[in-house]
């Protein structure tokens, strides 16, 4: 089978295209056909070496996410079989081979049936983008550990960055669940796909006063905020949550250190909550998982422009470009067509 490997952190260059044996199911294990990758920040970083990060394994295949359908399952899996259409989640995750190759072997647990309806594109979309934003939307002390439609009703969620693949879909899983979702962008464009995907109010923070905006919409104070420039964001954050609100932070676009002004945070009670999913925990995971299956089946995380979320495509040999964009900030989702 062909696929792309790396012996040693750097930059795209390190991916090479190969041929492999496919592997064989071990217990407990699902062997999936991938028909296609999808690219994540955190597939670059760790290829890269970002963070000081080390190479665990003497080669690794990249990328956490994709989707395909099941070629063969080992002892002890009773839940899926051959055929199935699946999305798979965390591929890597403390293992040498991710989605960009053929076939991968991969435990049953981040292995998911693919709702009927939803498209090897949608699935292969979900993943770190959604379980993340999942997480970002569940962690508030005053509203529910899971999401469904209604869990949210009352709620007015805030998504900084809505354009991008976490905001996209933190926003289609809020309005989901019932929530009031206001996003923030930096232009036009980018309003528009915010739109897209389902944001109720978009304000401009390069051309608007962000925070009388947001107060004006939800004089109340939001409820949740879903950050992903948390340095830049922190004053804003501060001027604008309710009484318990909760920021959930999944990344540091714009800076490492965040300075907070104590008071005001410890007059409302808010909860700062940090988010990598590598770390959450099954339980986490597992709620995650079932829930943004469950929207997926609802045809509430719709992928493409049209849904605010374009696709950019690239094939298995092109891996290295496909991370290129996605580290140079391509606005949208990028896959990579594994089966042509």
């Amino acid at each position: 089978m062909k696929a792309i490997t790396y012996t040693q952190t750097g930059d795209a260059s390190v991916l090479t295209l190969r041929d492999r044996q496919p592997a064989e199911p071990g217990t407990g294990e699902v062997l999936v056909q991938v028909i296609i990758s999808g690219v994540n920040p955190t597939d670059w970083k760790r290829r890269a070496g970002a963070s000081g990060q080390t190479l665990d394994f003497s080669e690794v295949v990249p990328n956490q996410d994709g989707a395909g359908v099941v070629e063969a399952v080992g002892p002890g899996v009773h839940d899926l079989a051959v055929g199935d259409r699946v999305w798979v989640y965390l591929a890597q995750a403390g293992r040498p081979t991710g989605t960009a190759q053929e076939y991968v072997a991969l435990p049953a647990s981040r292995v998911v049936p693919l709702p009927d309806g939803a498209s090897f594109e949608v699935g292969a979309s979900l993943g770190v983008p959604a379980m993340t934003a999942h997480r970002a939307l569940t962690v508030s002390e005053d509203w529910p550990d899971r999401l469904y439609p209604g869990a949210l009703t009352g709620a007015t969620v805030l998504v900084a960055g809505g354009a991008g693949a976490v905001g996209h879909a933190a926003i289609q899983l809020a309005r989901w669940a019932g929530a009031t979702v206001i996003t923030t962008v930096s232009g036009p464009e980018k309003a528009a796909l915010a739109t897209a995907a389902g944001a109720h109010h978009v304000v401009n923070y390069k051309t608007d006063d962000a925070a009388a905006a947001i107060t004006a919409i939800a004089p109340g104070g939001v409820d949740m905020v879903v950050e992903v420039s948390p340095a830049q964001n922190a004053a804003l954050n501060a001027a604008v949550v309710s009484p318990r609100a909760s920021i959930a932070v999944y990344a540091n676009d714009g800076g490492d250190e965040v300075l907070l002004d104590l008071i005001p945070q410890m007059m409302v009670n808010a909860r700062y909550q940090f988010i990598l999913l590598y770390t959450v925990g099954e339980q986490a995971l597992a709620n995650g998982r079932d829930d943004v299956s469950a929207a997926a089946g609802d045809g509430a995380l719709a992928v493409g422009e049209s849904a605010g979320l374009p696709l950019h495509r690239f094939p298995l040999a092109d891996t290295a470009a496909a991370h290129d964009a996605v580290e140079g900030g391509a606005v949208g989702k990028v896959l990579v067509d594994v089966r042509g």
